[in-house]
């Protein structure tokens, strides 16, 4: 089963980079806790700290039988006139097996502070087969407010996309990723002109992580404090705890 908090800190193969979101704990019917610290925050493409660290954390519990819930928080930074300072996930979803495939699907609920008025929820599904998995995350409700022309209704936005990882020996992960998010709620939420492209090579060993991440992003999200235009590296380190 994929990690969940993993998916959703840059949905990719990033238990690789470990730098967001979603899967149940490793072991099935024990409660879980991870720790990271990174760079910058990266989510499908984004920095979520205008470039700077984040410390991150999540707990964990899945049964026997496939069903699990979670919770994951960081701090955020969208700039000096935001109201931001964290977001905090929750979420709960089914994963199982069918042969060699795997499935997981579920809900996710982004909180954020009171006074940014910007929670979110999605539902996701992800199929895999070896090492090759793909996603799909669509909106289902929102407290922000439309603006003038946009539709933040269920299913109007949403966010796909195909992660391929393996090992090359000695515990060297390598997790490649592409996705795409499009819709006037992304629009609306990353400050981007239409829908955009995130891609990333990522590396990983014991818990520390390494990852070269870009994508075609244009408008404010392009702008300077942000540049999510140019490639960046990301350099995390992160820790599995049983409870």
């Amino acid at each position: 089963m994929q990690n969940m908090q993993n998916l959703k800190r840059v949905a990719a193969l990033t238990a690789l980079a470990g730098c967001a979101a979603i899967a149940a704990p490793t072991h099935a019917g024990e409660l879980s806790a991870n720790a990271s610290v990174t760079n910058n925050y990266i989510w499908r493409g984004l920095t979520q700290t205008e470039n700077n660290s984040a410390v991150q954390g999540g707990i964990d519990y899945a049964t026997d039988s496939g069903f699990y819930v979670g919770t994951w928080v960081s701090n955020v930074n969208y700039g000096p006139s935001d109201v931001y300072s964290y977001e905090h996930d929750l979420y709960a979803g089914y994963a199982f097996e069918t042969g060699s495939i795997s499935w997981d699907v579920g809900y996710l609920y982004y909180n954020y502070d009171e006074e940014a008025n910007f929670d979110f929820g999605e539902v996701y599904a992800t199929v895999g087969i070896g090492g090759f998995s793909a996603s799909a995350y669509v909106l289902t409700n929102t407290e922000a407010d439309e603006g003038v022309g946009q539709d933040f209704g269920a299913g109007s936005t949403y966010y796909v996309s195909a992660d391929y990882g393996f090992e090359v020996g000695d515990g060297i992960g390598i997790g490649l990723h592409v996705g795409y998010h499009d819709g006037d709620f992304a629009e609306a939420f990353n400050g981007s002109d239409g829908g955009y492209y995130d891609y990333n090579i990522s590396l990983s060993k014991g818990g520390f992580g390494f990852m070269f991440t870009d994508t075609n992003v244009s408008g404010p999200a392009a702008d300077g404090g942000y540049d999510n235009d140019e490639y960046k590296v990301v350099v995390s380190y992160s820790v599995d705890i049983e409870l």
